[in-house]
């Protein structure tokens, strides 16, 4: 995909209630879906970013948590308009994932194919 991206990017929600300003690990090149029971339902491609590059601009109040199973992962939406912004990873706690398609001036659909990863089969799982 080699996709390069200014550095930091604006990450919004549809109603502008949340905004965020992020550092990505390697532009757009980790985009990819996962196929767990919840991604798979969200449809969302994420793209990584290290913890340190996440920052909350505005609307830290109005963000919600979401978080099942292992407990690992930490779902984030912007509880306005429901739009998922970012999440800390079950696959490595240690990076987060950001909607890619909130990314300001990304459609997602430009860059396709975006691979898959087996988040049903999932080590955390076993």
């Amino acid at each position: 995909m080699t996709e390069a991206m200014p550095e930091p990017v604006k990450v919004t929600c549809h109603c502008g209630a949340v905004e965020l300003r992020v550092t990505l690990s390697d532009g757009l090149n980790t985009a990819r879906r996962c196929d767990c029971s919840f991604c798979r339902r969200r449809g969302a491609p994420a793209v990584s970013a290290p913890l340190d590059g996440v920052a909350v601009v505005k609307g830290a109040d109005k963000l919600t948590l979401y978080q099942f199973g292992t407990m690992t992962a930490q779902h984030h939406f912007c509880s306005v308009c429901g739009i998922y912004m970012y999440h800390r990873r079950r696959s490595n706690p240690n990076e987060y994932g950001v909607n890619m398609g909130a990314i300001e001036g990304v459609n997602p659909a430009d860059h396709e194919p975006i691979g898959w990863s087996d988040g049903v089969n999932h080590p955390s799982d076993r």
